[in-house]
């Protein structure tokens, strides 16, 4: 298959490129920018064409899938700076893929989405994924939407954040008064059901969940990297308010002094409070969906005093 992938030089992008052309699929990105060095390390290691476009620009997306068989569409944000808003990277990025996918007459559409989406979420995050998520519902296309819990793996901001820390903190801090359980699942594991889904009949027109076998609160997934890295630290409840003040700050002060999306904002503190657990048996039966255990998973890339 030829298929158009965007989001592809983030995080989980990478690892689906890999396992797309492992599989023997043609890709085509979409970059706003084709001198990137992740954009250039596409196209040379998966051969990969580049239309250049923004997603928020449809006019920029004609011609995108002229010979595409299908549409990986990965983009997403976890916290907004300038035109990049919930708002506009969930539902209506997602609105401009669709139609194009459309107008191309591409049927096939593999969507992520996120756990904890649903019509009634507290966060404006999983607010703007359920409308994206209707948005490709009631596309008319033959749609897959993957909802994965907490992913890690090589190069994910939170994992290896942590492990950075822990490399020079003596402490280290306990967001969401870490009562909230989560599912953490390895990248591979997570690409490799967007490439499954592809050419698995059954999986069209379905939502699945995407969880590993293990549901730990945030202090026993710092726990487990701390054991898996060799390390001994202390883990210190952050009180809702304080972490709340300084979210709130970070908003404020990253985009106007670094011009970047702030590291921690007042929307991940509510979706840290609550659990982020589903039901991953659909895809275990259509999907082949085994992941690794959270500890088997940290082992296959973080060290012993990483």
């Amino acid at each position: 298959m030829k298929v158009f992938v965007t989001g592809a030089t983030g995080f989980v992008g990478q690892e689906v490129l890999r396992q797309l052309h492992a599989a023997g699929h043609g890709i085509r990105i979409l970059a706003r920018n084709q001198e990137a060095p992740r954009v250039r390390e596409a196209a040379s290691r998966y051969a990969a064409e580049v239309h250049p476009g923004n997603i928020l620009d449809r006019g920029s997306l004609a011609g995108a899938l002229e010979h595409c068989d299908a549409v990986i569409h990965l983009v997403g944000i976890v916290s907004e700076i300038g035109e990049q808003t919930f708002a506009n990277v969930h539902p209506r990025a997602t609105g401009n893929m669709v139609d194009t996918a459309r107008q191309a007459g591409v049927r096939r559409f593999v969507h992520m989405s996120a756990l904890g989406t649903r019509p009634d979420a507290v966060s404006r995050y999983h607010q703007s994924k359920w409308a994206a998520e209707e948005v490709v519902r009631h596309s008319g296309l033959d749609s897959t939407i993957f909802r994965p819990s907490l992913i890690f793996g090589p190069r994910d901001q939170f994992v290896n954040l942590f492990a950075r820390m822990a490399g020079w903190s003596p402490v280290l801090p306990v967001l969401g008064g870490g009562k909230a359980k989560f599912a953490p699942v390895a990248v591979a594991d997570v690409a490799a059901c967007f490439v499954r889904a592809l050419t698995e009949p059954a999986a069209a027109n379905q939502t699945f969940d995407l969880c590993g076998p293990d549901q730990l609160t945030l202090p026993q997934i710092l726990e487990t990297i701390l054991a898996v890295t060799g390390r001994k630290r202390w883990l210190v409840r952050v009180p809702p308010g304080v972490a709340r003040f300084q979210a709130a700050l970070l908003e404020r002060a990253f985009p106007r002094l670094l011009r970047r999306a702030p590291p921690l904002n007042r929307d991940q503190l509510l979706m840290l409070a609550e659990d982020n657990v589903g039901d991953p048996r659909p895809a275990i039966k259509v999907l082949g969906f085994k992941p690794p255990g959270f500890r088997d998973g940290l082992v296959r890339f973080l060290k012993p005093d990483a």
